[in-house]
């Protein structure tokens, strides 16, 4: 009856100029030696086998990440428009139900960072049992390790079978929010979500009117129809935050969410100054830079809390603290420069 989700959407533009419609931000060594799709699939089918993978991406993505997992076609679910991931996980529990009726979904994403493939495994088996065994939509909570502003978290409530209520979202919130909420218990919105397929679809159809009225498209083999005709909008503010029926696990593994340059420098090693070097660089009398280089030799001298990117014939330097604005920059570029 288990089922996974690998959700794989958008060209990690915040990875420019080494994230690329060939090579996009999840299939490269971003963390380590292989990428983090690899490393994603790897984890999953130890909980679920390897026929019962289903990968949800754009048409740009999907040939170059189904053909490095090595997914079956029928197993590849390509969006016809980027909807965030409410449409996403609706048709792909939706298939999940339509090939087993009895269907236990996993959604994992494909651009996480998680060291301890044995907690990540243990975390998951027990989110599908509650979710087998309960009427609850189950999400895992990371246990978090800083006040992260990037982050939604979840405030744990009464305790339930070996889990929590949620007694609510927070999504981003100030630094000085953020330390008043791991003060009173709260966790980490991994994204890391356990459902029965049935419970899902009858909730979104009860709940979420950006997608209710598009999931009769899906019965009928239409997820052209189902994604022209529902709204954007993310699996947590379409459903998970109006449902009263959520379930919170604790993961107390190591996790992290590459979303920009700037995370390099928590999963990668660092050198005594707190540079990440990666490729042919050479850091003197420099602290805390990321450095990336595909093939030209770099050499940073004297400088301190900065990106350099050189790939693909481009090169990018830019202030740490702004790593989270690439995308925004990068509509200010001209196409020429911008598309590599």
């Amino acid at each position: 009856m288990r089922w996974a989700v690998i959700i794989a959407g958008g060209a990690g533009s915040r990875f420019w100029p080494l994230s690329t419609p060939r090579v996009p931000k999840q299939l490269l060594p971003l963390a380590g030696p292989k990428s983090t799709a690899e490393t994603s699939f790897e984890r999953l089918v130890r909980v679920v086998d390897r026929s019962r993978v289903l990968l949800v991406t754009g048409p740009e993505l999907a040939g170059p990440i189904a053909g490095r997992l090595g997914i079956p076609r029928e197993n590849v679910l390509v969006e016809p428009s980027p909807k965030s991931t409410g449409p996403a996980l609706a048709w792909a529990t939706h298939e999940a139900r339509r090939r087993d009726p009895d269907a236990l979904v996993l959604s994992s994403h494909a651009d996480w960072d998680v060291p301890d493939a044995d907690g990540f495994v243990r975390v998951a088996e027990r989110a599908l049992d509650l979710a087998e065994r309960s009427d609850f939509l189950v999400t895992v909570g990371i246990v978090p390790t800083r006040p992260e502003t990037g982050y939604g978290y979840i405030v744990p409530g009464l305790l339930l079978d070996g889990a929590h209520r949620v007694a609510r979202f927070r999504e981003k919130p100030t630094a000085a929010d953020a330390t008043a909420l791991i003060a009173a218990g709260a966790l980490w919105n991994s994204g890391l979500f356990a459902w029965r397929a049935s419970l899902l679809l009858d909730q979104l159809t009860r709940l979420s009117p950006e997608i209710a009225p598009a999931l009769g498209h899906l019965d009928q083999g239409d997820p052209a129809g189902f994604f022209q005709q529902c709204r954007a909008v993310s699996i947590d503010v379409g459903l998970l935050e109006r449902s009263p029926d959520i379930a919170v696990l604790r993961g107390d593994f190591a996790w992290d969410d590459i979303g920009t340059w700037d995370a390099l420098a928590r999963v990668r090693p660092r050198d005594r100054a707190g540079n990440v070097l990666v490729g042919p660089v050479t850091a003197i009398d420099s602290s805390d830079i990321i450095a990336w280089s595909e093939h030209t030799p770099v050499v940073v001298v004297g400088l301190a809390d900065i990106v350099v990117v050189e790939a693909n014939g481009r090169i990018l330097v830019m202030d740490r603290c702004r790593a989270p604005e690439l995308k925004s920059i990068l509509e200010r570029l001209p196409s020429s420069i911008r598309e590599v």
